[in-house]
Formats: C-alpha cells, structure tokens, sequence
C-alpha cells in the first residue's frame, strides 16, 4: 500500500459521490451494515468498484462505502471490514479507514461485535471502548513508514480521547441508551479465543475480546485522526459463557440489538462530525 494509492482511492471516493471531502468515517461491525442506506443523502459505492479496496466475505459485512450528508456534514460510512483472519495483509485491512482519513475525516468511528469478559457484562451491552490491548502480535506499521501519511513512531497514549468519549456518554445518556466502558483486547481469530486465552486477556485489563478494530485504530492514529470505539458484547467469552460459541449467536444477538444501537448512531453521528 501506498500513499499515492489511498490517494487514487480518496480520488475515486470523491468523484463517485460528488462530496470533495467527508468530516467523519463510520466502520459498521457485524449486523449493521445495513444501517448506512437509512441515512439521508446516501450514496452507496461497492468497494469492488474502489481502486485498492478490499471485498469482505464474511457474513453481516456487506462491502460497500456509503456517502451521506448529516445536518451539512458529509458523512462515510464503510459498510463492512475484512479482516486479517481471511489472509488479508494488515494493510489491506486498513485500507478503508486509510482513504477515509485521506478524504478528509479526522474523526473515526469503529464499530463492532465482541466478547465481554469483564465484570459486569452482559450480552447485548453496548461499551465505548477506552484503550485496547494488541494481543494479535501484528501491526499494520510494520515496514517502510511514508512520512506523508504519519510519523514512524506514533503516540498510542490517546487513541480514544476523553472528550469524545464523554461525548458519547452524554448522547448516550440523552437517548436512553446505557453505555459501560472497557478495554478492547484484538486477538487474531477465526477461532475464537479459549478459556485459557480469555483468563490471560482479562488479568492484563481487558473486558472485550475481539478479532478486528485495533489496526483501524492504529493506522487511524497514525494519520492524526481520533478515534471512538464501541462494542457490542454479542456473546460472553469461552470460559465464562456457559455454552460454546457460535458465529450464529453473535449475528442474533447484534439483531436483537441493532434497534438500541441503531438508536445511539443516529443521535452520536451529527455530534461526531462537528467535532
């Protein structure tokens, strides 16, 4: 990946959707996808049909970036993420939130399905990530670094800032939506994390285990841009659970979910694009 190649991607963004530039991204988890069509102004792009996007296949991502405009504030919604379990490089993986970030975006919203491990969750929380933890031993810096899209050795010690994270308590608040905080902790996957595995993330401080997010967040940082995080605890994680972990119980429980979370989004982006 290079600079000149998320820029061809910006470019075709640009051009596609007749918006110059957008004020913030918006990567929808599993579930949501679906979510960036009711928004108004939509303008819907296969990523197929981006130069250098990569096409997700796995089930609730859908694959498409989708252009709106809220109250005057262009907004890009990346309807679906691959992830590096399906043998994408890191930079593929971030490839997406690399061109929002080029278009203009200085603010990213990372959304996603996770396991809760830590005291007091339950499937069906919603939880504003605070920090996360790479446990996937991988990074999406590693090589040449291009000084154009960030300095070699980025400052991690505020991806998610306080003062966003307040703000969505408060929008949160607002709307009757509760929102816990937590600790994201990125393990690689696909399978998912052992009981083992989860005892080790939550005694180094995580709440959520998860396969995604953390090379957004990253490569995000990189390129000056804030960042928010919210999970959705789909299941509890091995060890806690009581019964074994399926891809079909986490799809139904972000459904059953999605009205509540759904309801946070449309009160949380307009605040997020004036920020």
């Amino acid at each position: 990946m290079t600079y000149e190649a998320i820029g061809m991607a910006a470019a075709a963004v640009a051009k596609a959707t007749g918006r110059d530039r957008h004020t913030l991204a918006v990567v929808l988890g599993s579930g949501l996808s679906d979510y960036a069509s009711t928004l108004p102004g939509a303008r819907s792009i296969p990523y197929g049909d981006i130069p250098g996007f990569p096409v997700p296949k796995i089930e609730g991502h859908a694959g498409s970036l989708v252009s709106a405009d809220l109250e005057g504030s262009p907004v890009m919604v990346l309807a679906g993420r691959v992830h590096a379990y399906e043998g994408w490089e890191l930079t593929d993986v971030v490839f997406a939130v690399r061109t929002a970030v080029m278009s203009g975006c200085s603010v990213v919203l990372l959304t996603n399905a996770a396991g809760g491990c830590g005291d007091g969750l339950a499937a069906g929380d919603l939880v504003l990530i605070r920090d996360h933890l790479n446990l996937a031993a991988r990074n999406p810096l590693i090589g040449p670094n291009d000084d154009r899209l960030g300095p070699r050795f980025p400052d991690m010690s505020s991806v998610y800032p306080g003062d966003l994270l307040a703000l969505a308590r408060g929008v949160g608040e607002r709307v009757g939506v509760p929102l816990k905080e937590g600790v994201y902790a990125w393990l690689l996957g696909p399978s998912y994390e052992t009981p083992s595995e989860v005892e080790m993330a939550r005694r180094l401080g995580a709440d959520l285990v998860g396969m995604s997010t953390v090379p957004e967040a990253i490569a995000a940082r990189h390129m000056g841009a804030k960042v928010v995080g919210i999970s959705l605890v789909t299941n509890l994680a091995a060890g806690i659970s009581p019964t074994p972990l399926s891809h079909a119980d986490v799809t139904a429980t972000a459904e059953a979910a999605r009205q509540r979370f759904t309801t946070l989004l449309d009160a949380l982006l307009p605040e997020l694009a004036l920020s």
